[in-house]
């Protein structure tokens, strides 16, 4: 039998995400500038919410080094 990793399984449903979202977006009656914008805006947020994280994570480490 076939063992599935954690990693290629979340890689796999991650690409079908992407997919269903491209392919929809593409069927939408849009300006094709706005259209576009949309296109990138889950990859904007999710480089916000990164960058967010990554502060706060810092922010934490050197809190319990100042301590």
């Amino acid at each position: 039998m076939l063992i599935f990793k954690r990693k290629y399984t979340s890689l796999v449903f991650f690409a079908l995400l992407g997919l269903v979202y491209f392919t929809t977006l593409s069927h939408l009656e849009i300006n094709p500038f706005l259209r576009s914008q949309i296109a990138l805006m889950p990859t904007q947020l999710f480089v916000i919410i990164y960058l967010t994280y990554l502060r706060w994570n810092r922010r934490e480490s050197t809190d319990t080094f100042s301590q």
